[in-house]
């Protein structure tokens, strides 16, 4: 069975268990600890300056309470309600209190804008910005003299702003918090000077309170304007309605007396007297039937009732028993034709021709009463029907006169409604107090409240704790490159083969010493073939060879994802390592560019036949082959132009040239082009067994490599792995880049160098 080990899609979600890697966290913390204790510190220091130099400031707190109770002193409602017993009244009354509109009233009641604290223009500049001021002065950059107002503000402005500016820097001062649930709101003032602080924060209060009671006194002076305005109005309505009424009642005839109409007066009257006047007429008309009776059948005037109630009669009827006694008298001596009876006869004759005469007056006199009574009943009854036609016409009136009179009712009513209102709240004027009262005075406090240095030095250090870790995290973040195996085999999804170690110039020098000549590090393998450097690239040549069990790979392509990250000293070193183990051992300088490998090779020796001289066909391989001075490897070198218009690696003669090299020789390494610049290099990928992806330590950008990896996943190029090159050991054990070269220093003694 075949077995490949190749570059799986970038794409793949990363597992969420790299995400929290705890033990990475540590690790870049350990990285990074010169830099976080060196922020640290900084911004510890700048803190603790900053306290130093803080001038002390002082709180004072005042305490108000608003006074959600009603009072039954009255019942008379106020024109501005008092204050609801709810959360957001008090908050309301809080922002209040922080308002600008009452910070105004302090600061005339304080004088504030004299106060050099508030009003920065009455401070005297610092040292430091006095001296600003000269150097500005002197440069010219800064001479207010010479500028030309284009707008200059009035005193009246100019005082404004002053105003506003000491508003604003009071309020700045202020604090005011509610007490939990409670009613109870603290103000607190912070001021350089403890006794203004106290005087400020109990002025708060106070102006809050007189705050209040003027808002209830303007609010109740404005109703009591306009209902005095309304009220007037109204009096007109009403008296207008009322001249509307009478007007029409004496236009219609229905006016009143003691509740009802004239008319229904009248017709009430008129029917009394009708009653009265028949009760009279039936009573004569009684009397007179009574005495016709009597007359015709002859009854005597003594029996009539009407007769005996005349004085007249009863005075006849005295003088006829006078003379009836006299005659009785004369009878007994005189007798029947005596002068005296005869006259005394005739006297009796008289006095009854009188009386006959006065009974048939009375029943004439009773006649007459009868007449009159029934000319009355009449004309009360001509009356009484005259008066109730007179009602109907009335009535129909009156339905004009009740809406008359309806509508005087509600004016009249709505007057009377404002008037008592205009009178209670004429009397509430009188009589007026705050929702609020001042429980506790703010008194002068006996230590500053800031800088308060235990507060400040705990927030120094958590605060430089922060900045500390913001650095490990910023410099985390712009650090790009790849460190570890780990970062490798997490962020490029590719095997990690190996570290290959920077050689330091003094390891450089001792070659150059032992060589005589100049120093590279691929020299190292020669010289010091037991050294951890030699070893690295032991590890890549394995990794190479066993990357198909199968089939050996035969042809390796080194390449990177930028130029300068070690393809030609890898290429070389492998060469050469390999050469050494007995295999015959050729590399290719396919980098048609830049010739790195071919200028280090063969430095003197531009004008040799190479890479595209064989491909061309004008020289054969045997001919373009130098030969590593170090080892029996052999070099293709490349000296041709820089550029060709044709595709050498494409072409059939390259496969053809790959196939030849094959047979000749046990081990072919291709030095590329990097993959991300030169589109040439994933054609040598592909046709390649196998690529080793060379990365600079730290300094290859993660999404460069991740790109480079990307293109070889896209040419289906096969990857042993990746390689860390230029690794610095001392560097990496003490920032805390862990993988298995951490452990160096465990192993070392395990090489010569």
């Amino acid at each position: 069975m075949k077995q490949e080990i190749s570059y799986p899609n970038v794409a793949t979600e990363v597992p969420t268990e790299d995400l929290l890697d705890i033990r990475g966290l540590l690790e870049a913390f350990k990285r990074r600890l010169g830099a976080f204790f060196a922020i640290a510190l900084i911004v510890f220091s700048l803190v603790v300056v900053y306290t130093l130099q803080q001038t002390p400031m002082y709180t004072a707190t005042s305490s108000i309470m608003l006074d959600v109770r009603e009072r039954e002193v009255t019942d008379i409602e106020s024109v501005l309600a008092g204050l609801p017993a709810d959360a957001a009244s008090v908050e309301t009354e809080v922002r209040i209190i922080q308002s600008r509109a009452l910070a105004r009233r302090v600061v005339d009641e304080l004088d504030l804008t004299a106060d050099p604290e508030f009003n920065s223009a009455l401070r005297e500049p610092s040292g430091f910005k006095h001296s600003i001021r000269q150097v500005l002065d002197f440069i010219g950059l800064f001479k207010p003299d010479q500028v030309l107002p284009t707008n200059v503000p009035s005193q009246e402005e100019l005082a404004e702003r002053t105003h506003q500016r000491v508003v604003g820097s009071l309020i700045s001062g202020l604090e005011v918090s509610r007490v939990g649930t409670t009613y109870v709101i603290n103000i607190a003032y912070t001021s350089e000077d403890r006794a203004k602080a106290a005087l400020i924060a109990n002025t708060f209060a106070e102006q809050y309170q007189f705050d209040q009671l003027e808002a209830k006194f303007d609010a109740t002076a404005r109703a009591n304007e306009w209902l005095n305005e309304r009220l007037s109005v109204l009096r007109e309505e009403v008296l207008a309605a009322e001249n509307a009424i009478e007007i029409y009642r004496a236009d219609t005839g229905l006016l009143s007396a003691e509740g009802s109409s004239l008319t229904e007066q009248q017709i009430s009257d008129v029917n009394s007297q009708l009653i009265l006047q028949r009760a009279e007429y039936n009573e004569a008309l009684a009397r007179l039937d009574t005495v016709r009776t009597q007359v015709s059948r002859g009854a005597s005037a003594d029996t009539m009732a009407d007769v005996l109630n005349s004085q007249l009669i009863r005075q006849l009827r005295g003088q006829q028993a006078e003379v009836a006694r006299r005659r009785a008298e004369l009878s007994s001596t005189y007798g029947p034709r005596h002068p005296q009876i005869l006259t005394v006869e005739r006297e009796a004759e008289d006095i009854q021709v009188q009386i006959d005469l006065e009974v048939a007056r009375i029943v004439a006199s009773l006649e007459s009463e009868v007449e009159v009574a029934r000319t009355r009943v009449r004309s009360l009854e001509g009356s009484l029907s005259e008066l109730r036609t007179e009602l109907g016409q009335n009535n129909r009136s009156l339905v004009r006169l009740r809406e008359l009179e309806r509508d005087a009712d509600a004016s009249r009513t709505l007057y009377e409604s404002f008037l008592n209102r205009f009178r209670e709240t004429g009397a509430e004027e009188t009589f007026s107090e705050a929702d609020v009262r001042i429980v506790s005075e703010a008194t002068t406090p006996g230590s500053p409240s800031s800088p308060n240095l235990t507060l400040n030095l705990a927030f120094a250090i958590a605060l430089a704790g922060i900045a500390g870790v913001a650095a490990i995290v910023v410099l985390e973040f712009f650090d790009s490159g790849i460190r570890t195996g780990d970062q490798v085999e997490r962020e490029l999804r590719a095997p990690f083969v190996s570290t290959v170690p920077l050689l330091f110039p003094g390891v450089l020098g001792s070659i150059k010493r032992m060589t005589g000549g100049k120093s590279r590090p691929e020299d190292w393998i020669t010289e010091k073939p037991l050294s951890s450097f030699t070893e690295s690239f032991r590890a890549i040549r394995s990794a190479v060879l066993i990357s198909n069990l199968d089939q050996r790979a035969k042809v390796v392509a080194v390449t990177s994802a930028l130029p300068g990250e070690g393809k030609t000293t890898t290429s070389l070193a492998l060469a050469r390592l390999s050469a050494m183990a007995g295999a015959k051992t050729i590399v290719v300088d396919c980098d048609l560019r830049r010739k790195a490998l071919s200028r280090t090779v063969a430095p003197d020796e531009k004008e040799r036949p190479g890479l595209l001289d064989v491909l061309s066909g004008q020289k054969n391989v045997s001919e373009a082959v130098v030969k590593d001075t170090a080892t029996n490897a052999d070099v293709l070198v490349n000296f041709a132009g820089d550029y060709t218009p044709t595709d050498v690696f494409g072409s059939e003669r390259f496969e053809g040239l790959l196939n030849e090299l094959k047979q000749r020789y046990d081990f072919i390494i291709l030095d590329t082009a990097p993959v991300l610049p030169v589109t040439e290099t994933r054609t040598i990928a592909h046709m390649a067994d196998t690529n080793v992806l060379v990365v600079k330590w730290r300094k290859t950008p993660r999404s460069a490599a991740q790109a480079a990896m990307g293109i070889l996943s896209d040419v289906d190029a096969k990857v042993t792995g990746v390689i860390l090159s230029q690794v610095n050991p001392r560097s990496r054990n003490r920032v805390g880049y862990v993988d298995y070269g951490f452990y160096y220093s465990k192993y070392r003694n395990y090489y010569t160098e």
